[in-house]
């Protein structure tokens, strides 16, 4: 879907990947539940927009529309920047964000979506099945924990 701004004719959209900290496993039922609307109202504040989204208990995928005007690192850093300090002060009972405090881990995945959108975005809706495959016995059912 084509959008546009003053002058511009636009479709720019990227596909995101983050991570937690040492990748735990920390996004889970309160958290997992509340970042979704916290992640969109931060995108809208740079007026971009989450298409698709799925947060996995150690990482977010999201497909994102941002408009040219915005650097798409400033997006990703502002998603990951104040979803860390709304989790500080919501889950962790922090009044305020303490310098070297950090919840997601450094860096990010991005790649442009181009005309692949529909790939990606079954992807990303995939990622839920794709991780119970693997904690059922991945590429090797029945095989021994150590070989899994």
């Amino acid at each position: 879907m084509e959008q546009s701004l003053a002058h511009t004719k636009w479709e720019c959209k990227y596909h995101l990947v983050f991570i937690p900290k040492y990748r735990k496993k920390s996004l889970f039922s309160a958290i997992r539940k509340s970042l979704g609307v916290v992640f969109h109202e931060i995108a809208k504040s740079w007026d971009s927009e989450i298409l698709e989204g799925h947060i996995m208990p150690d990482h977010v995928h999201m497909l994102l529309s941002v408009p040219p005007k915005h650097p798409v690192s400033r997006v990703a850093g502002a998603l990951k920047g104040k979803s860390a300090v709304y989790i500080a002060r919501t889950f962790r009972g922090r009044k305020r964000n303490f310098t070297g405090e950090s919840f997601w881990a450094r860096g990010y995945f991005v790649s442009t979506v181009g005309r692949d959108e529909k790939t990606i975005r079954e992807y990303i809706q995939r990622q839920e099945d794709e991780d119970r495959r693997e904690e059922d016995g991945g590429m090797f059912p029945g095989a021994p924990e150590w070989l899994r």
